[in-house]
């Protein structure tokens, strides 16, 4: 049952909100003309990572900041979001050339947060699908942090 005042009403949200939050999955699948080694290594590219994000300042400052990450390795990530500057590390923790990689969240913003990388390869076309699975830290930053990142992808 819900309360009726709303300072109760708040607390009661964030409260069941943090409790019984359904964990967010994001899938992307995306079909490219080229051969699946190419699409691999670039996909664990630090350099076309920044280039890509170039327009919001984030930059690599710690770890491998420049070339491809390979198993155990890590990287540090300086961005603005919500107005704030966060930084982000994350390791390759699952490494399978050339059809998987997984990076995980070693320090951040996110209570957890995987990325896996899988490739298969059918003729010329070479299909990258990219898996978000990830749990926040608050309850009340749960729609807009689910909200942003897609966008951001």
């Amino acid at each position: 049952m819900l309360p009726h005042q709303p300072c109760h009403l708040l607390r009661w949200l964030i409260f069941n909100v943090r409790s019984h939050a359904a964990v967010p999955v994001i899938d992307i699948t995306t079909h490219i003309t080229a051969p699946i080694q190419r699409v691999f290594d670039l996909s664990r590219s630090v350099d076309l990572h920044a280039a890509s994000i170039a327009h919001t300042r984030e930059r690599a400052v710690a770890g491998v900041t420049s070339g491809l990450m390979s198993l155990g390795e890590e990287v540090t990530w300086r961005a603005r979001h919500f107005g704030i500057w966060q930084s982000l590390t994350s390791r390759i923790t699952a490494f399978d050339p050339p059809t998987h990689f997984r990076d995980s969240l070693v320090h951040g913003a996110f209570r957890r947060f995987d990325h896996d990388h899988f490739f298969s390869q059918r003729g010329e076309i070479t299909t990258m699908r990219d898996v978000f699975d990830f749990s926040r830290r608050l309850a009340f930053w749960a729609a807009s942090q689910t909200i942003c990142f897609s966008r951001a992808i």
